[in-house]
């Protein structure tokens, strides 16, 4: 897997150096900046500012190209084990998964689930997360009913972010909690609201038709664990 960019690509080496494979520079960099590369990974190559756009898929890699292991799913039976999920039904748009990752990470989710899709590119969201992908367990589970079931099985109550849900304010979450956000376009699932335990939604001061799925995210998993 590439990642690039100079804050993430340094995140890398501080936080997973034994995940670095290989180090792309296109760029000459100080010699205290060069030894701490060095110091994490001996498989440096200078590449020409032509390869590492191409590595870097056209993106702003500011000179800084790694290549690490492939990322690693979460064990789907652990997860259960949690208390506090959040579940993405047929999000697929990679900015918005990486910034409920960060959301979630940083409001103390146990995991998150993908759900409805059968693949996706973790290389962007390692990326748009700003690495936060590695922090948070995340399981990738195609088919979300099949999912659902087996979290009730354990006890999870699913809450689905609906517009003609409850207000969240009011909302008295269970100590064994799934929070089901749903795709930019469609929402949730017909199917998976037939499953959910309660719909919630965030009352908006002014009419508007909806929050971006981020943002929403946000702002329960704020309410969750600040009350």
């Amino acid at each position: 897997m590439i990642i690039y960019g100079k804050q993430l690509f340094f995140h890398i080496l501080k936080n997973y150096p034994n995940k670095v494979q290989e180090v792309y520079l296109s760029k000459k960099c100080d010699q205290k900046t060069f030894n701490s590369i060095v110091k994490v990974c001996q498989n440096i190559l200078r590449v020409d500012n032509k390869k590492a756009q191409a590595l870097s898929h056209g993106g702003n890699h500011q000179g800084f190209i790694a290549k690490i292991d492939d990322f690693e799913f979460y064990d789907f039976s652990e997860l259960k084990k949690s208390n506090f999920l959040i579940i993405l039904d047929s999000v697929t748009d990679v900015g918005n998964i990486g910034a409920i990752i960060r959301s979630a990470y940083a409001f103390g989710a146990d995991g998150l689930i993908i759900s409805g899709i059968k693949s996706i590119n973790f290389e962007a969201i390692v990326r748009t997360s700003s690495a936060a992908a590695f922090e948070l367990p995340i399981v990738l589970y195609p088919s979300s009913l099949d999912m659902l079931n087996e979290l009730k099985q354990v006890g999870f109550v699913l809450y689905g972010a609906h517009m003609h849900g409850e207000d969240i304010n009011s909302v008295h979450f269970a100590d064994k909690k799934a929070i089901i956000m749903g795709s930019e376009g469609e929402g949730i699932q017909k199917k998976v609201l037939e499953k959910l335990d309660k719909k919630i939604s965030i009352k908006m001061a002014r009419v508007f038709d909806s929050l971006n799925v981020s943002a929403a995210a946000a702002i329960i998993c704020n309410r969750i664990a600040n009350g």
